[in-house]
């Protein structure tokens, strides 16, 4: 699950860290107030959207040269134009998709001069077994393009989750990093500051960066990105509570109601499989033989009918597919079961785009007879290679 900056920001700062005054406003009339709430001076207008590269965005439909979703300004006279800018033309961002998103909430944040940037982050390291934190003097970029270019001036410390950051590790990283005198202070401040929110949020990313130090030696965190492993959200309804489903794609959401685990894609083939890794493994060799998957799901291994029936619907209700694979191996789900659901979600649904099935495991010879003697038109494959092939072929309408 994903939150907004100014989100983020209000946890970082109950857990220590220092982040500029800001004001959340959803119209031009509040933040004008916002602005003079804040003594006319100098502030950043920030859109908040659930996607990196605001600032680099554009607003699709704008006037040319109007600029991305992150603007400084002085001037009173400038907050309406902006904000009407902001919430009337969605932003596309390399992130967003080219379609790109709406803007509902805007934050307004007392401007900061900066006169160096760092990154800050903690993620979850899959090859250590463990949450690392990670700093840098390279504030402001493309952590991506900097691990390529220079990974020298990445530093990285592996966290231990019964420990926690040790106050020697961190001063030591403010050290390398170039802080001085109480710098280091505020320094390994934010750094705990961050440990503790990743840590005892469950999150999966938990981001700084910039993090600022102003030409008097503060330290500030100016923006701020955090995820959460859904998986463990049971136990944060606070963190539940600051959920914004009008970011979060719809056809996501429904499947997440039903069980199923759906992610959208730029594709046109439909996947229907159980399991994550036959599922990536469809998807590759769809990709392999000339396809585009429109989806990753996984309806799991004990789907009923309503679930297959949904994930049907779901599947159909995307413009985009032109075709659908499903791909069952049976174990827990028996083929014969599985191939009733695929008829009764087939009658129920009605397809207009062609269905390819494979079924292989428990009951296999079972599941085939049921949807050969079925009459309708379900083209069936034994191996995943036949299958993929035939989805393909069907896409492209051969």
């Amino acid at each position: 699950m994903k939150i907004h900056e100014y989100q983020a920001k209000e946890l970082f700062a109950a857990a220590g860290a220092a982040v500029p005054k800001g004001i959340v406003v959803h119209s031009v009339e509040e933040a004008l107030k916002a602005f003079d709430d804040m003594g006319g001076k100098p502030v950043v207008l920030k859109a908040q959207i659930h996607a990196g590269g605001r600032g680099k965005g554009t607003f699709l439909g704008a006037p040319e040269g109007s600029g991305g979703g992150v603007k400084y300004t002085t001037d009173r006279e400038k907050i309406a134009p902006t904000v009407e800018r902001f919430l009337k033309y969605p932003l596309q961002t390399i992130q967003t998709g080219p379609e790109g998103q709406k803007v509902s909430t805007i934050l307004v944040q007392q401007a900061a001069d900066i006169a160096k940037e760092y990154y800050l982050a903690m993620v979850l390291d899959r090859t250590v077994g463990g949450p690392v934190l990670m700093a840098s003097t390279e504030g402001g970029m493309d952590i991506e393009e900097v691990a390529h270019k220079t990974p020298e001036k990445i530093l990285k410390l592996v966290i231990d989750v019964e420990t926690g950051l040790p106050e020697a590790e961190a001063r030591k990283i403010a050290e390398q990093l170039g802080f001085t005198g109480t710098q280091i202070d505020q320094a390994v401040t934010t750094m705990k500051a961050l440990t503790k929110v990743f840590m005892e949020k469950d999150c999966s990313l938990a981001e700084i960066n910039p993090l600022a130090v102003t030409p008097t030696g503060e330290i500030l965190v100016l923006d701020a990105k955090v995820n959460f492993d859904d998986n463990a959200l049971f136990r944060h309804s606070d963190v539940a509570a600051m959920r914004d489903i009008t970011e979060e794609n719809p056809a996501e959401l429904r499947a997440a109601k039903s069980g199923l685990s759906f992610i959208q894609l730029d594709g046109n083939i439909g996947c229907l499989v159980n399991g994550a890794g036959l599922a990536m493994g469809t998807m590759d060799i769809i990709k392999y033989h000339g396809g585009d998957p429109a989806n990753f799901l996984d309806v799991g291994g004990g789907a009923n009918k309503d679930q297959v029936t949904e994930a049907f619907r779901i599947l159909l209700g995307d413009p985009n597919v032109k075709a659908v694979l499903v791909n069952i191996f049976g174990g827990i789900m028996q083929c014969d079961t599985i191939a009733e659901a695929i008829l009764a979600a087939f009658k129920e649904v009605g397809f207009h785009v062609p269905l390819v099935v494979r079924l292989q495991g428990t009951n296999v010879e079972k599941g085939r007879k049921i949807l050969a003697d079925s009459g309708l038109n379900i083209a069936t494959a034994e191996g995943l290679t036949e299958a993929a092939q035939k989805v393909v072929a069907a896409a492209k309408g051969a």
